[in-house]
């Protein structure tokens, strides 16, 4: 910062003293305060301004400046109330952005970059709701980048993506590990080989029990598909959610069960198969898993204490656990579902059920559609339903900061 800082001095100077600067072009170099921009016109007139220098040398020289800045402050996407403008800089013959926002295409018309005037800086503008989080990439040449500039990050089940944060959207803090909280503890890996009648092979699954366990029973479980996914910290952060619950006294001591779907010989992910309304998979769950969970841990054997908790197919899931298997599963977590038609028609036209039900979904190419026409098919039947919309897409960023609304409703202390 203080080479910048002397940059920037040096720069001022130098101008000052010389008679022959044209007066409008001193508006436009980057002072200490320079973030201080009244719109996102003013900071595009600024950068504008900047790339149209002839002078090749110190055209680049107030571009560095101020780009070093506005990365040491974060400021890259630079975000003035619901207006985006997105930044690249370097050589290249086309730049594009390609995330949450247009469903991952970045042949989508309208997120093409437009380099500006002389410089190698490439921009696009955007009007985003002012409460949004997306994940995105930076697609330069056909090749796929993440942010260089952008210091946010979210994970994904294929690697990291850089984050867009709206001026009105939080970090769901309770997703932090605390160092003043009490923790509970995650078991290894466990194996359970399913009988032949359903899965017919080895399973692999790990167990969280809450701090201070030993002293308690009839404890509710919550079983988690994807639970690799849901229990790392850097997707789900589930464990955080459960330990910060717990510990402040929001929601009674829960078991967790994270279902592990890859074959534990290769690492094929299998949720393909099991999660789209697989009679045999949650036949495996309900009979086989809750039986060896029940037999081994302090839990409630109640249907109305026993969760399931899914995202994308594994919402899904979640609720044909709620059609096929209401007599073990009460409790239905569904995260952005990716449901088929069918399995709204049989919510439909089946009798009302005991299922609490907490569901949610993104805005943003998510899986808004069908989500809504299932609450309202619920909401219409008399199911006890909480219902949640974010400004967001497909993404960890927005399941994880729901894990908590979704305990809270089903353990509220």
């Amino acid at each position: 910062m203080f080479i910048i800082i002397m940059l920037i001095g040096g720069i001022i100077l130098n101008t000052s003293c010389q008679n022959d600067v044209n007066p409008e072009e001193k508006s436009i170099i980057p002072s200490p305060d320079y973030k201080n921009f009244n719109t996102m016109a003013d900071f595009n007139a600024v950068l504008d301004k900047m790339a149209s220098i002839n002078d090749s040398l110190d055209r680049e020289t107030r571009l560095k400046i101020l780009w070093d800045s506005l990365k040491e402050n974060r400021q890259i996407p630079f975000i003035f109330d619901d207006s985006v403008t997105f930044l690249y800089r370097g050589s290249a013959n086309s730049v594009a952005w390609a995330g949450d926002f247009n469903g991952w295409d970045p042949a989508t018309n309208g997120w093409q970059g437009q380099k500006i005037s002389q410089s190698n800086i490439w921009r696009l503008s955007k009007s985003l709701p002012l409460d949004a989080r997306l994940d995105y990439k930076i697609v330069v040449n056909n090749n796929w980048m993440l942010d260089p500039s952008n210091p946010n990050q979210q994970y994904s089940g294929f690697g990291p993506n850089s984050e867009l944060q709206m001026p009105s959207w939080a970090f769901p803090d309770e997703t932090n590990a605390h160092s003043d909280v009490n923790k509970g503890i995650l078991s290894d890996n466990k194996l359970i080989s399913s009988n032949s009648e359903n899965l017919n092979y080895d399973v692999r699954y790990k167990v969280y029990t809450p701090y201070n366990y030993a002293q308690l029973s009839s404890l509710p479980v919550i079983y988690v598909t994807d639970g690799h996914e849901y229990a790392d910290s850097r997707l789900g952060a589930m464990i955080n959610v459960l330990d910060n619950l717990i510990h402040d006294n929001t929601i009674e001591p829960v078991i967790a069960v994270f279902i592990d779907p890859r074959n534990p010989v290769n690492g094929n992910n299998r949720r393909m198969t099991e999660y789209r309304a697989n009679i045999r998979f949650a036949n495996f769950v309900a009979d086989e898993l809750v039986e060896a969970i029940d037999s081994a841990y302090n839990t409630s054997h109640e249907p109305s204490r026993r969760a399931i908790l899914g995202t994308s197919l594994g919402g899904w899931n979640s609720a044909y656990f709620g059609l096929a298997r209401s007599d073990k599963f009460n409790l239905i977590g569904i995260h952005s579902p990716a449901f088929d038609n069918e399995i709204i028609a049989n919510y439909s036209s089946s009798p009302l059920l005991p299922l609490k039900v907490f569901m949610s979904t993104g805005t943003i190419h998510d899986t808004q559609i069908k989500a809504r026409t299932m609450r309202d098919v619920m909401q219409s039947k008399g199911y006890q339903i909480l219902y949640k919309e974010v400004n967001e897409g497909h993404s960890w960023g927005n399941w994880r900061a729901l894990i908590d609304e979704t305990l809270i409703l089903f353990f509220e202390k």
